[in-house]
């Protein structure tokens, strides 16, 4: 399932192709068929995210809202070239510079206001939205007794954290990822929350999840680059039995919380 930078990303993109511009919307699977009829020929104002999920504003319509979940995913292309839509697309929004076809969502669904507020209010903190506060996040950190490994994966908690900056934001804070929520200091949350947000930030700009600091590069040790469909280069995520970039133990994966974990037992002891 993507992570939250690439729905951010999405919102971006989203606004660079069609912000503030009549666009074009189709739904040739057909499940969408009546709402894209209303957002046709209409005006797309703003995109926004919130967490793994897209918001897409329309001025009389409303707000499209879309969750890609598991299976989602976008094709974007020039609109002057733009091919017929397959069967399998659920929306195409185009104009005449481009177009971007939304295949297999979780969901995607027309909102109003008051429905898209109340998604938000559900919703734990987001990293990359300004003005989010991580004292919200703390107040049920910091009370419970569930860990915070799966705590960060709780979107009512932390909106946009998935299973990559879980594990890594973990191992860069020398954290078990089995301590007690009720066991972090506020100092320790702050850092952590920070440090998503740069991350996150970066994953933004760049399309990719990159978490390892500049002295651990492969450039930098000297070590092969790593190859992932995930791309990017990471300390703990799907490096299991490999060794730890910085004391060469062992990674190790564990399940929690219906998701596999990944740790370094010695950099992140109890």
């Amino acid at each position: 399932m993507p992570e939250g930078h690439t729905i951010h990303r999405l919102a971006a993109d989203h606004r660079e192709a069609f912000a503030g511009r009549t666009v074009r919307a189709t739904s040739p699977q057909g499940k969408f068929a009546d709402s894209a009829a209303l957002i046709d020929a209409q005006v797309l104002e703003t995109a926004e995210a919130h967490g793994k999920h897209l918001f897409l504003g329309f001025a009389g319509p409303g707000w499209v809202h879309i969750h890609l979940g598991l299976f989602g995913k976008y094709t974007w292309g020039a609109g002057a070239t733009a091919p017929p839509p397959t069967e399998t697309v659920r929306l195409r929004l185009a104009n005449p510079d481009s177009y971007a076809d939304l295949r297999g969502p979780t969901t995607c669904a027309l909102l109003t206001d008051a429905e898209k507020q109340a998604i938000h209010d559900r919703l734990g903190p987001d990293p990359l939205r300004d003005g989010d506060d991580p004292g919200k996040a703390w107040q049920r950190i910091s009370r419970s007794r569930t860990t915070i490994a799966a705590l960060l994966m709780d979107q009512k908690v932390v909106a946009g954290v998935g299973n990559v900056y879980r594990a890594e934001v973990l191992f860069r804070h020398g954290i078990d990822p089995y301590r007690a929520g009720r066991d972090l200091s506020r100092a320790e949350w702050d850092a952590i929350w920070s440090d998503l947000a740069d991350l996150m930030r970066e994953g933004v700009r760049n399309n990719r999840i990159d978490t390892v600091r500049p002295e651990h590069t492969p450039e930098a040790m000297g070590r092969p680059p790593r190859v992932d469909d995930h791309g990017g280069e990471v300390y703990v995520y799907r490096r299991t039995g490999q060794p730890c970039h910085i004391c060469g133990g062992g990674i190790r994966t564990a399940g929690l919380a219906a998701r596999n974990l990944f740790w370094c037992a010695d950099c992140q002891s109890a």
